[in-house]
């Protein structure tokens, strides 16, 4: 028996996840599909997509695998074009792959520098890139497309030794509002959704000492956030008429202060 609502605000629509192999964008794109749309899911961790695809399948959603790596330009346009002949194209594009590798700028961590940058910033752009297209087309085409990407509370804040990282969702941040500029207009809606913190495999990736104490304090006096919670404001902004769009969105722990 499938558990899919029978409430389907994004029937019809097709939707690209990436970084779905895991975390946000894993619980984003069982939460799209669950609402009716056509998830694509991008990750490179292929075993991981099929899983994915099989779990949505099995409650009723539908969706496609494409395995590939966001800073891969060719991938990603190799992505988009099996989109357009599948689908005829994205009406959302999640952009979600990224990465948290804080650590003190006077250890030069010269390779987590670019790293964070070429993943949380160029794949991000290469998404873009690729996808955009498509939904200025959508847009025009079916009155409404989405553009949500994933930021951080850490483009807001300070946090000692996250200046990379958090530079990087800075950079995402303002990038979205200039575009929900430009694309508004062509019925592309964009959104910066600013989590605080997540329980996700971002925090297993961390190599510092220091953060990584910080992180497993924060335990103790914090209930973190979980996947579906971004996931369920991912779909809000979806299913939202196509008159509103909520161009910055943090999302906090409510005993997170900062």
């Amino acid at each position: 028996m499938s558990t899919q609502s029978t409430i389907q605000p994004l029937q019809g629509r097709v939707a690209v996840v990436t970084g779905a192999s895991s975390g946000i964008g894993a619980a984003s794109a069982e939460k799209l599909a669950g609402l009716g749309a056509h998830v694509a899911v991008l990750a490179r961790r292929a075993d991981r997509l099929t899983e994915l695809v099989d779990r949505i399948g099995k409650n009723g959603g539908s969706a496609t695998a494409i395995p590939g790596d966001v800073t891969d330009t060719g991938a990603l346009q190799a992505a988009a074009d099996q989109v357009a002949a599948e689908h005829g194209g994205a009406d959302l594009l999640l952009n979600n792959a990224g990465v948290m590798l804080p650590a003190p700028v006077e250890e030069l961590a010269v390779d987590q520098w670019k790293h964070q940058i070429d993943l949380n910033i160029t794949g991000l752009m290469n998404a873009i890139a690729a996808f955009v297209p498509q939904l200025v087309k959508t847009g025009g085409e079916r009155g409404v497309a989405d553009l949500i990407n994933m930021s951080s509370i850490g483009a807001q804040n300070i946090f000692p030794n996250f200046a990379v990282y958090s530079g990087t969702k800075a950079y995402v941040t303002h990038l979205s509002r200039h575009l929900r500029v430009e694309l508004g207009p062509k019925n592309v809606r964009v959104s910066a959704l600013e989590p605080g913190i997540v329980g996700t495999e971002l925090q297993d990736h961390v190599t510092d000492q220091g953060a990584q104490d910080w992180l497993a304090g924060s335990k103790d006096t914090i209930e973190w956030l979980t996947p579906q919670d971004i996931a369920e404001t991912v779909g809000f902004l979806a299913s939202l008429p196509p008159r509103v769009n909520l161009q910055q969105v943090t999302i906090m722990p409510t005993a997170q202060p900062s």
